[in-house]
This record gives structure tokens, C-alpha cells and sequence, in this order.
């Protein structure tokens, strides 16, 4: 799958941008927190690869769960993974917006580097049996509750 992919206009409303995260991963969890305080405006909305609407994308985009090792980012209808999903998501989180400069460096190498954390991020942080559940909060921001 490239970096970058359409989407199924029927699946995701114009203008919406979502986080698909690994829900039993520690890391991901964390990484939601963080978006969620860093994302003012609350424009990003989450679902786990998991859940009936993480899934439907998978589908969409000929992914499995299992094969997949990558947040996905969906942003003007257009499916981001890897580093540059990543980067694209730092984009709408305040002072971290800087770091979106790494889009110019060559994709291999922020790929590498992306694939290494990915890699180790259940040996390193750790995995849950299950998808956690969001605090009330941030339960409206979610797509699959």
C-alpha cells in the first residue's frame, strides 16, 4: 500500500479527519491522550483498527488488522500510513506542528525509522487483551462506541 490513498466517499464525511490506532496497543492508547490534548479545536476524531468502523476501512483499502503495523490518518479523504500518517496527524497538534518538516526528508528513511518503533512498540510499552475504553470526555470524539 502506497503512503497515500482515496477513499470511498460513502465512508467518511467530507472534512472529517480520524486517527485509526492498534486499540490494544499501549503506545497508540497514549498516543490518542496526546492527540486529544494537543488538538485544540477537537477536529480529530479516533476509531481502533479494531471496531466495525476501523475495519470497514481496512476492507476498503485491502488491509487486515494483522498484516497492518501502522497508524492510519484519513484527511481530505485520503488515507495516510507511516511516518507520513503520522507527520499529517502532527500537523493538527499545536507547538508539534513543527516537527512536519520531516516530511522532506527522503519517505525510506522516515519509514525505517517509523517501521523500527512500530516493530518494538508491544516489547516497549506493552499490549492490552482488549481496547481500552475512553474516558466520557473524549467519548463523543470517537467514531465506533
Amino acid at each position: 500500500m502506497g503512503t497515500e490513498q482515496g477513499l470511498r466517499k460513502d465512508l467518511v464525511k467530507d472534512g472529517t479527519t480520524i486517527l485509526l490506532f492498534d486499540g490494544v496497543c499501549n503506545f497508540c492508547d497514549n498516543l490518542v491522550l496526546f492527540v486529544h490534548k494537543w488538538n485544540k479545536n477537537q477536529e480529530i476524531r479516533f476509531a481502533s483498527l479494531q471496531s466495525d468502523f476501523g475495519q470497514n476501512i481496512l476492507s476498503n483499502v485491502g488491509l487486515s488488522t494483522q498484516e497492518l503495523k501502522t497508524l492510519i490518518f484519513i484527511e481530505n479523504g485520503k488515507i495516510h500510513t507511516h511516518s507520513t500518517g503520522a507527520l499529517k496527524l502532527l500537523k493538527h497538534l499545536g507547538f508539534w506542528k513543527i516537527f512536519y518538516v520531516f516530511i522532506f526528508v527522503p519517505t525510506p528513511i522516515r519509514n525505517w525509522a517509523y517501521n523500527f518503533i512500530a516493530k518494538n512498540r508491544y516489547k516497549w510499552f506493552g499490549k492490552k487483551e482488549s481496547c481500552s475504553l475512553p474516558t466520557p470526555e473524549l467519548r463523543n470524539r470517537f467514531l465506533d462506541l
